[in-house]
């Protein structure tokens, strides 16, 4: 995600971050090139001239010319109107306490992914404790209804829907009092979108906002939009009075206009980003952490959480404790693959890992590296996976066989299981390990057939 933006920047904060003396003239040309770099994201221009004017006037002061480490300062300032830019702070929905119903309308045009921001806002609310209800509002577009009953039985979310209604008010008022009945205290409505904006529509919005008087009215915008999304929300807002926005395929954002330019120019917050096609790909928008991962020094609070997440904390005391014991085995490999593969893209995690952020070219990763072990240890019986040092020669055979890959990729995998098993043992006795283990981690960018992560598979 921004990865033009964010390949900008990182080069950027890498030339002006190690000087020991800061010049007008450098901030003045550092500055050019941010303002060249915001233009080509598509970022409004009243909001890249705010943005330089404001730096400029910083950056000349006392703070940065005689600071004992100019260069930092510099970027200090960079990253503090970059979050400005983005909102400042993380805004969480205002919703009701779970005695009574809180109503989130959501709007948007068609395409924008409306209807599955519906469904993930219910699972991650859901996941929160709350009781949400999914509301088919949307009466215009063909199978919009459908969709949403299938999406939230996915998700183990009700449904309210009326078969062959087409007054989009009444189903909304019912399915508020259908709530009601059935002590569901969040309901998510939503609503018809057009292929643009038109009278019709906004109509119809204006009269189920009053029918419901939602505690939020939320905009789903398409974020690979740029500067339209943002002209979108400006309408949207006139006349239904918006309390954030939802940026949807946020992880397909390469310029990030859209993201850099909402707060300033609409004064409304982003609340969410669509990071994928999965349900779980939903995350609250957090200004300080977007802007970090632009200027290329990662995001390790958001790849702690997704790992947090990911991994069961009884399963990883487990396995420290087998890694301390040197009985890591292929099994336990095998469960590492499958948890790395729960946390998301590899670019999603490369976007989190300081000095990596905008520096991998995503399509330049071999993928098939991964699937390729993970069908080599799926091809051994249940004895080989649990010791290794039965494997011989005539099972590397049979397991290369059956996993459709070659004997000496079957070589290459145990090699590097064991060198891993030693690697694990070490960590476990000594922390300054732990920083090698990272190293490894950020080996993303050498995954290759049978590689792993940096040379330790599983992690």
């Amino acid at each position: 995600m921004l990865e033009k933006i964010t390949s900008t920047f990182s080069n950027i904060v890498r030339s002006i971050s190690g000087k020991s003396t800061i010049t007008e003239k450098n901030i003045e040309e550092t500055v050019e090139q941010i303002k060249m770099a915001l233009l080509e994201a598509d970022v409004n221009l009243r909001v890249v001239r705010r943005f330089v004017n404001a730096t400029i006037e910083e950056a000349k002061g006392e703070k940065v010319l005689r600071a004992v480490d100019p260069g930092q300062q510099f970027v200090k300032i960079i990253y503090d109107r970059i979050v400005k830019m983005l909102g400042d702070e993380k805004v969480d929905l205002s919703l009701k306490g779970p005695d009574t119903q809180s109503v989130v309308l959501l709007l948007g045009l068609q395409g924008a992914g409306k209807t599955t921001a519906a469904h993930k806002l219910a699972f991650r609310l859901a996941k929160e404790g709350r009781k949400p209800l999914l509301v088919a509002c949307d009466l215009v577009r063909p199978a919009a209804v459908e969709q949403l009953k299938v999406l939230g039985q996915k998700i183990n979310v009700p449904v309210y829907f009326e078969d062959g209604a087409k007054d989009a008010v009444k189903v909304a008022k019912n399915g508020l009092s259908y709530a009601k009945k059935n002590g569901l205290d969040t309901v998510i409505v939503d609503t018809a979108g057009r292929l643009q904006i038109d009278q019709e529509m906004m109509a119809e919005l204006v009269a189920v906002k009053k029918a419901l008087d939602p505690q939020e009215v939320i905009l789903t915008a398409d974020a690979m939009t740029g500067q339209n999304a943002v002209d979108i929300a400006k309408s949207f807002d006139e006349q239904l009075g918006l309390t954030g926005v939802i940026l949807t395929k946020f992880d397909s954002d390469a310029r990030g206009g859209a993201a850099l330019s909402l707060k300033t120019i609409t004064e409304k917050p982003i609340l969410f980003i669509g990071t994928g096609e999965k349900t779980e790909d939903f995350e609250p928008f957090h200004p300080d952490r977007i802007a970090s991962r632009i200027l290329g020094m990662g995001d390790i609070v958001s790849l702690v959480e997704k790992a947090q997440q990911t991994v069961d904390e009884e399963q990883a005391k487990k396995l420290q404790e087998k890694m301390a014991r040197n009985e890591f085995t292929l099994n336990d490999m095998l469960d590492q693959f499958e948890n790395v593969g729960k946390m998301g893209s590899v670019s999603s995690l490369l976007d989190m890992i300081p000095g990596l952020s905008g520096q991998i070219d995503e399509s330049k990763i071999d993928m098939s590296g991964m699937k390729h072990q993970k069908a080599i240890i799926q091809a051994m019986t249940e004895k080989e996976r649990n010791n290794h040092l039965i494997i011989g020669p005539s099972r590397r055979k049979r397991i290369a066989k059956g996993s459709g890959t070659s004997v000496a990729e079957v070589n290459k995998l145990i090699k590097q299981f064991e060198k891993t098993r030693l690697t694990m043992k070490k960590l476990t006795k000594n922390r300054g390990m732990q920083a090698k283990l990272m190293q490894g981690m950020a080996g993303l960018g050498g995954m290759g057939p049978g590689g792993g992560f940096g040379g330790f598979p599983g992690f």
